[in-house]
């Protein structure tokens, strides 16, 4: 995201989390004798490069350029007192507590590392979920089970499942492609359209509709070949994730179990 597509929320809890910073830091520019600390822009720049954009020169020339006008701006809004706006005012708090907590998450990750032992723990955990197949499917989603049961007979009649999935489907991530699912194990879908598949074999069309919390389903599986889950080394940081999310989701459940809710 560019500086300069930042909304007054983001801006407010940028200056939020850099505001002790900026206390001892050198001044980047000022705007009508007002300093804008040096740490502002390199905090900015820590957070790109974080997200994989680069550190360059004209980088941090274009950023130091936003980062006057928004300074422009922001005297502006003060001058008008926009800063004791009710809707400002509980912008500018929600911006602080989102700071708060990202800053917890980071400290959690930091003090809580993931030992090899437990990730290969979960590597075999999840080899178990995942089994060892993944299908190749097409299907329809509707509202009904009437409606899908209609779409059944067409095909049966000859009907081309993936002209009726484009004019039918309410699935608008594979209603263009007439149906097509990508390969992937059961695991990936929802119960009951994960167990209907593993109960098919090649080139089945379901008998019956599929009730998922979606809507009613019209499956047909095109192919089954063995699952190829990566090597460790390679989802190893995934793994990583997967557990710490876990394990700060549970962190979060019992401090709300502790805290005193009225």
């Amino acid at each position: 995201m560019k500086l300069s597509q930042l909304t007054v929320l983001g801006i407010s809890g940028l200056i939020a989390v850099t505001t002790v910073q900026a206390q001892s830091s050198p001044s980047m520019a000022k705007v009508n004798g007002v300093s804008i600390p040096q740490s502002r822009l390199e905090f900015i720049v820590k957070a790109r490069a974080a997200q994989g954009q680069a550190d360059s020169p004209e980088t941090r020339k274009t950023l130091r350029e936003d980062l006057i006008t928004e300074e422009v701006i922001a005297q502006e809004a003060l001058k008008k007192g926009l800063d004791k706006d009710p809707d400002f005012v509980s912008q500018l708090e929600i911006a602080r507590l989102t700071a708060l907590v990202r800053a917890y998450q980071i400290d959690y990750v930091k003090n809580h590392p993931v030992s090899d032992e437990e990730l290969k723990k979960e590597y075999e955990s999840l080899k178990t979920q995942m089994g060892d197949k993944e299908y190749k499917a097409h299907h329809i989603l509707v509202a009904t089970e009437a409606e899908a049961k209609d779409i059944i007979a067409r095909i049966k009649k000859g009907g081309k499942l993936d002209k009726i999935a484009q004019e039918k489907s309410i699935d608008s991530g594979s209603k263009s492609k007439g149906g097509e699912l990508d390969w992937s194990p059961a695991a990936s879908y929802v119960q009951p359209f994960a167990e209907a598949l593993t109960k098919m074999t090649k080139g089945q069309l379901t008998e019956q509709p599929v009730k998922t919390p979606f809507g009613w389903h019209v499956i047909r599986l095109d192919d089954i070949r063995p699952l190829k889950i990566p090597p460790f080394e390679e989802i190893k940081q995934n793994l990583a994730q997967r557990v710490l999310q876990r394990q700060f989701a549970t962190f979060v459940g019992d401090l709300r179990g502790k805290a005193k809710i009225e």
